[in-house]
């Protein structure tokens, strides 16, 4: 008897997972549909210069017959997301090895602590007059400013997943004798794998949203420099084309670092279940 009762409850349990699993699955499109309906409601008025879904289609459609400086609409995502791949590829490696140097070595972080807590307040933008200057307004400038503003999430967290490594982890290493590399390497990063992976999803987001400021600033191709072109001509379903392609490509990127987190640290995964 008690074991059918184990067994009922299991069922229903079950049961309640698939629904629930359901719901998960359907609220997105719910959402999706819910803001497709205002934007249809908001382009509907009689005076409104709001672009309507079909003026935005019509546009993209024109954009493939008649390229915006021989590139497409994917020709100009392609761009931005160039100069945000190697940006990042940089602050990553820069970024990691630096918070990895100041969360474990309290001598670096005394000496390159307070110099970096002050440069972490400056934005990214406010870069772009000095890098200007120096550097002019070709591709390198832009990828300078987009590796700024990428490599202060990724040292931040960094610095705070080594430094905050439990204790025990590190009194079990020296029971079985580890040395301090050991203790580092084996211990220390793999501990704050979720904090670092935390950081590099930070810095990929903020990576896309400076690199767009920077093409609006001056740039000739990039999704930021297609909201300049609609802005200065009054094209305005160009510029919501690109807003939606700037909010998909977003979520595309974050997909991605997910997945590789999933195959990096399976067990962040779990444990955010």
């Amino acid at each position: 008897m008690k074991k059918e009762k184990e067994e009922l409850f299991l069922s229903e349990y079950e049961r309640k997972e698939i629904l629930r699993g359901r719901i998960y699955r359907v609220l997105p499109v719910v959402a999706i549909l819910l803001l497709i309906g205002l934007w249809m409601l908001a382009s509907s008025g009689e005076n409104t210069q709001f672009p309507s879904p079909g003026a935005v289609w019509a546009r993209y459609m024109k954009m493939v017959e008649r390229p915006i400086r021989d590139l497409g609409l994917f020709g100009h995502i392609w761009a931005s997301l160039q100069r945000v791949f190697i940006a990042l590829a940089f602050a990553w490696a820069i970024g990691i090895s630096f918070g990895i140097l100041i969360g474990w070595n309290k001598k670096a972080n005394a000496l390159f602590g307070p110099i970096f807590t002050a440069f972490r307040a400056v934005p990214p933008l406010a870069w772009v007059p000095l890098v200007t200057m120096w550097f002019g307004t070709g591709e390198f400038p832009k990828i300078l400013i987009v590796f700024v503003g990428a490599l202060m999430p990724v040292v931040v967290n960094t610095q705070a997943g080594i430094s905050n490594v439990l204790k025990e982890y590190l009194d079990i290493g020296t029971i079985f004798n580890a040395n301090r590399r050991q203790m580092l390497f084996e211990i220390a990063i793999p501990s704050a794998l979720d904090a670092i992976f935390a950081g590099i999803r930070n810095s990929t987001s903020a990576g896309w949203m400076v690199v767009l400021a920077a093409e609006m600033l001056g740039g000739k191709s990039g999704v930021g420099f297609l909201i300049v072109r609609g802005m200065d001509s009054g094209d305005y379903p160009l510029c919501l084309l690109s807003m939606i392609s700037i909010g998909v490509v977003g979520y595309l990127l974050a997909i991605l670092i997910q997945f590789l987190e999933r195959i990096v640290c399976p067990w962040t995964v779990k444990k955010s279940v």
